[in-house]
């Protein structure tokens, strides 16, 4: 993909307003109405949460899906929930399945980048009719390797709450999840302006961690004209720095235009060492690029974790604090 050049923002340029146009044409699925068949597969972890998990699929059933969970969900292979030839297999399973509307993931943790080494997502044409049009794939987490996998072959997901987690979430945002994947429109999301203006572009959201182990490999998606949202748990802040450090020096940073900085839960020092504050790396890796920033938006690891749509237009305002979508 091309583009123009982007200008960037100074602080000579605080009301400069930025508009990106993307030639990339996105598919966004259908949207879901109750009676829909969801699949619930563990492409990642093995499950440990299973009262939390039952609650999740329950949340789903209660407005009117009909959700099947795979048979082989408690199944364990080391760390994984499975082997990789298993876990690719559900996940091809649920893809073509030409009845199943959408794909929820159980739980994140560690493995959807394994099964992504011999993976294709196979799209709806006029040679292979029999392949289904795209579905919605909803999670986060680790979940990040799929989604922008997926983004790659230009389609939306949804970064939002996994199976394990979505009983935590508070109402609204579990109504903002449906409200997404149902066709209906998006509540702004609030944080706080690190000030640079305004900037329009594609919001790419991702864990942290994964997104980093991403780049430089085939799932790394275009970040011309991206709107990165990021967010972490339990990393810390010298781990923080590292990734964030090595976004800079690969020029991965140099292309993105806007960054929304979710929760980083968990992601202080161990005690009695010196250290800087996750809130202090952040800003010192981040504050200095030249573009909008907006921190403390509601997403992330422990609730609340809204709902977002990968790929879509946003617009960042890093003067109100603002994540709005188009």
């Amino acid at each position: 993909m091309t583009t123009s050049p982007l200008p960037s923002i100074t602080n000579n340029q605080q009301s400069m307003q930025i508009k990106i146009q993307h030639p990339k044409t996105l598919l966004v699925p259908q949207p879901l109405q109750p009676g829909d068949l969801l699949r619930v597969i563990a492409p990642s972890g093995a499950l440990r949460e299973i009262e939390v998990f039952h609650s999740g699929v329950e949340i789903w059933r209660s407005r009117g899906y009909r959700v099947e969970v795979i048979p082989e969900i408690e199944d364990r292979w080391g760390y994984l929930a499975g082997n990789d030839a298993k876990r690719r297999t559900h996940l091809a399973t649920a893809w073509q399945d030409p009845e199943c509307r959408g794909i929820l993931c159980a739980r994140g943790g560690f493995g959807t980048t394994r099964i992504l080494e011999a993976w294709t997502w196979m799209l709806q044409n006029q040679e292979t009719a029999d392949v289904p049009s795209p579905k919605w794939l909803i999670g986060f987490s680790d979940i990040t390797a799929l989604l922008w996998s997926l983004y790659k072959a230009g389609i939306c997901g949804v970064h939002a709450p996994v199976m394990t987690t979505l009983a935590e979430e508070p109402i609204w945002s579990i109504q903002r999840l449906f409200d997404l994947v149902e066709g209906k429109s998006l509540e702004p999301l609030q944080g706080r302006g690190w000030g640079g203006g305004i900037v329009s572009g594609k919001l790419l959201p991702a864990n942290l961690t994964v997104a980093t182990h991403l780049l430089g490999t085939p799932m790394q998606p275009e970040l011309d004209g991206v709107i990165l949202a990021i967010e972490d748990v339990t990393e810390a802040p010298y781990r923080i720095d590292r990734m964030l450090t090595q976004w800079r020096m690969s020029g991965a940073l140099a292309k993105i235009v806007g960054i929304a900085v979710g929760s980083f839960t968990r992601c202080e020092a161990p005690p009695n060492i010196p250290s800087f504050t996750v809130e202090e790396v952040l800003r010192d890796r981040l504050g200095d690029l030249g573009i909008p920033v907006v921190s403390g938006l509601p997403f992330g690891h422990e609730a609340p974790n809204a709902a977002l749509p990968v790929g879509v237009m946003a617009t960042l305002d890093a003067d109100e604090g603002i994540l709005s979508f188009n």
